[in-house]
């Protein structure tokens, strides 16, 4: 069941799109209005061994790949390293958020390992979540989310309508116009 009132959403993107600016974006707009947002962003390549992420509640960013062998093309995620930042990020969490991000919905995540746990403890504290999912994952992912989860085009647009859909404390992203009572209440 996709609903866009769920707190769970997933940012569904494709070979075109870039969830990773989509998603920084929107954190550092959350952020700078005083919301708590907490989670991890891709940044780097795995190409050039320089895949990494950067936490969204502190700027700092973290390397995600293994060292490169001799000879090797491309990158391997370093699980320990991943591992550690999902520590990071549920360390933060635990101290308190409006909102947590975590940046792909990868195999990992799919076989119950990654950052998965993070999902289930934002969920447990009442946490409205948004994940990076590629349409290849999308199947994968309705099976981990139980199909309850809003499903969202990779855009700002509509991150920030399901972020109003969901926020209860949170200032939004963009609100130059007149706040109702109703969106002051909630």
């Amino acid at each position: 069941m996709f609903h866009a009132q769920c707190d769970l959403a997933a940012l569904v993107y494709g070979d075109h799109d870039n969830p990773d600016a989509v998603l920084r974006d929107f954190a550092d707009a959350l952020n700078a209005q005083g919301c708590r947002v907490v989670g991890m962003v891709q940044t780097g390549q795995c190409a050039d061994s320089s895949l990494s992420a950067v936490l969204v509640h502190n700027g700092e960013t973290l390397l995600l790949a293994q060292p490169p062998s001799p000879g090797a093309t491309g990158c391997k995620l370093d699980v320990s390293r991943l591992q550690n930042a999902g520590t990071r990020v549920a360390e933060a969490l635990a101290a308190g958020a409006d909102l947590l991000i975590i940046n792909r919905f990868g195999k990992r995540e799919r076989d119950g390992k990654g950052l998965g746990f993070l999902i289930e403890r934002a969920r447990a504290a009442d946490v409205p979540v948004i994940i990076a999912v590629s349409y290849d994952r999308f199947t994968d992912w309705t099976s981990f989310s139980g199909g309850v989860s809003a499903k969202l085009v990779c855009d700002r647009d509509a991150l920030t309508a399901w972020w109003r859909s969901v926020s209860r404390h949170a200032p939004l992203p963009g609100a130059d116009e007149h706040v109702t009572v109703c969106e002051a209440v909630k």
